[in-house]
């Protein structure tokens, strides 16, 4: 119940960031992206921000044992850059550069009721659905 709770206001604060930074935006999004054309470059401020917030408190946080509700830290171990890895930030990338939302952003903006977000959300769900079935597939064909 502790992790639930906790990830739910991260989540919120998240989500409240995004809103206010205008991150949950596409027409932003798109205008910082488009550096061959009408650049906003606004954005940048928001990504120094969240970076120097992050190495402040992660170097605070990871002096401590572990987590507040986990007895241990739960790090990725994996390193290696694989295709799928490369393929899956392209996607991303042109997902991203297309629609202006990446999934944060995306579902923080359900609450405006705006049905292209909707769209979006549901088709992205879709596609991580589709994309564990292929993925299962060619597991099993190995």
């Amino acid at each position: 119940m502790k992790n639930n709770l906790s990830a739910l206001l991260v989540g919120f604060i998240f989500s409240l960031g995004l809103g206010l930074s205008g991150m949950t935006d596409p027409e932003k999004i798109k205008g910082f992206l488009n550096i061959f054309g009408s650049w906003d470059p606004s954005l940048i401020f928001v990504m120094v921000g969240a970076i120097g917030v992050h190495l402040l408190t992660y170097q605070i946080i990871r002096q401590r044992k572990s987590p507040l509700f986990s007895t241990h830290w739960h790090v990725p171990q994996k390193t290696e850059i694989t295709k799928s890895l490369v393929i899956g930030a392209v996607l991303f990338g042109v997902g991203w550069g297309l629609a202006g939302f990446c999934p944060g952003p995306a579902i923080t903006s359900l609450t405006t009721l705006n049905s292209t977000v909707w769209v979006f959300v549901l088709f992205m769900i879709l596609g991580m659905l589709l994309f564990k079935l292929i993925d299962k597939e060619l597991k099993l064909n190995r």
